[in-house]
This record gives C-alpha cells, sequence and structure tokens, in this order.
C-alpha cells in the first residue's frame, strides 16, 4: 500500500474510528481520559489530548469527538432558571439545579475550539447540533446515519479543514421512533441506549458511539483524499 498515515482520533473510548482506519492499514490511535471498550489498548492513549498532539511524528491527520453534554443543543434549557425566559439572556439567573452550567459550556467551546485550532493539516470535528454552530462558525456538512447504511436517526454536524464533505455510501430507511409518555419521541437506537444502559456513563457511551458506517467512510475516503493530494 502507499504511506501509512499517522491519524490521532480524539476523545474516542470506542475505537469505531480508529479500527476503521487500522482495518486499512494505517498508524491509527483513539486518545480518551478513560479505558477504551474498542479492545485494543495498544492503539489508545489515556492522557491529555494535547500532550498527545505534540508528539512526533507529526500526526496527519485527525478526527475531534469533543464531548457534547455542555454543547449540544438539547441541554440548553438547563443554562438559565425557568422563570427568567421572558428575559434577555445575559440577565437571565442560573439554573436552580444546574448553576454551573454556563461555565461547563463555555469549558467546552474553548476545549472544542482548540482542538479544531491545532496544527494538523487534516481536521474533522464532529459534533451533534448545538452550540458550537452558533457560537463557533457553522458546520461544513450535516451527515445522518441512514446515509450510511443504518436505519437509524443522528444528525451529526462536521467542521472539516482541509477535508472534503463524506460522500453518502448507502442511503436507506430513517429507522424506528419511540414515542414516551411524556409524548416525545426518540429513534429506537436511543431509546435502547436510555432503557437498558445499566449507568449513566454506559449511556452516555452508547448514545456517543459513531456508527460504522460513518466511520468506514471517513476511513476510506478521507485517507484515500489525502493520499492523493500528496501525490498531485
Amino acid at each position: 500500500m502507499e504511506r501509512k498515515l499517522r491519524v490521532l482520533v480524539a476523545c474516542e473510548e470506542s475505537q469505531a474510528v480508529c479500527k476503521a482506519f487500522r482495518s486499512l492499514g494505517h498508524e491509527a490511535y483513539s486518545c480518551d481520559l478513560q479505558d477504551c471498550s474498542g479492545g485494543h489498548p495498544e492503539w489508545h492513549f489515556k492522557e491529555d489530548i494535547f500532550e498527545v498532539i505534540k508528539r512526533e511524528p507529526k500526526f496527519d491527520l485527525m478526527i475531534a469527538h469533543p464531548p457534547c453534554t455542555f454543547l449540544a443543543g438539547s441541554g440548553v434549557q438547563w443554562l438559565s432558571h425557568p422563570e427568567d425566559k421572558h428575559l434577555p439572556f445575559n440577565e437571565r439567573r442560573p439554573h436552580p439545579k444546574y448553576p454551573n452550567r454556563r461555565a461547563d459550556m463555555n469549558d467546552g467551546l474553548e476545549f472544542a475550539k482548540k482542538l479544531y485550532l491545532q496544527d494538523i493539516k487534516y481536521i474533522a470535528m464532529e459534533n451533534p447540533v448545538g452550540l458550537l454552530s452558533s457560537m463557533f462558525k457553522k458546520p461544513s456538512q450535516i451527515i445522518q446515519p441512514w446515509q450510511f447504511g443504518h436505519e437509524a436517526t443522528k444528525t451529526t454536524c462536521l467542521w472539516l479543514k482541509n477535508l472534503p464533505n463524506l460522500t453518502h455510501t448507502k442511503i436507506v430507511e430513517k429507522g424506528e421512533r419511540e414515542v414516551f409518555a411524556s409524548g416525545k419521541s426518540h429513534p429506537k437506537w436511543y431509546a435502547d441506549a436510555m432503557r437498558f444502559a445499566k449507568t449513566k456513563e454506559e449511556r452516555q457511551r452508547l448514545r456517543s458511539k459513531t456508527f460504522q458506517g460513518i466511520a468506514n467512510a471517513m476511513a476510506s475516503q478521507w485517507s484515500e483524499y489525502i493520499l492523493a493530494n500528496e501525490n498531485n
């Protein structure tokens, strides 16, 4: 094969993307502050991502999954006191249950921005629809699992530096939804994660894992693009 790319997958414990690149022969590593669950600790850095980035030789590509707990649009309701909805945002009190939510949000934003601005030529950052779109920059592309062979809905934004948009690989049905007693509905895969996960941490892992069809598309399309650019 052509030369191996050095790939760093930031904030990934599942190793879904890491293993997709490894399957193509590239030197890929996941990085997270927790142990990996993907079965290959020898490909995992359990340490500060910014310390790993400093290492030599440099990484050709980084795919970053900054934690979305405080960045997703679904969490905006917890930023302010429910009685202050009529006030301008900067005049609202913190939410009584989550008084530190705004500080956590700002920390999350700064972390994501810092990842995207690292001195790595090719960078992809993903997150759900949320604050990055309004407080950082508009995403380069928005994708769904059902565009890559999974009958599921999970709106995912991509911010791309020197990389092309992903090409859809297999369009399928959008998948089932489950309606809860409250009247709200969620995709079935999400509802299953809520129902069957034994802990909050396990639920977060299940909800954040990259669908394999998307991981495979990232590995094949972006590695091909980078190597083709080198040969031009």
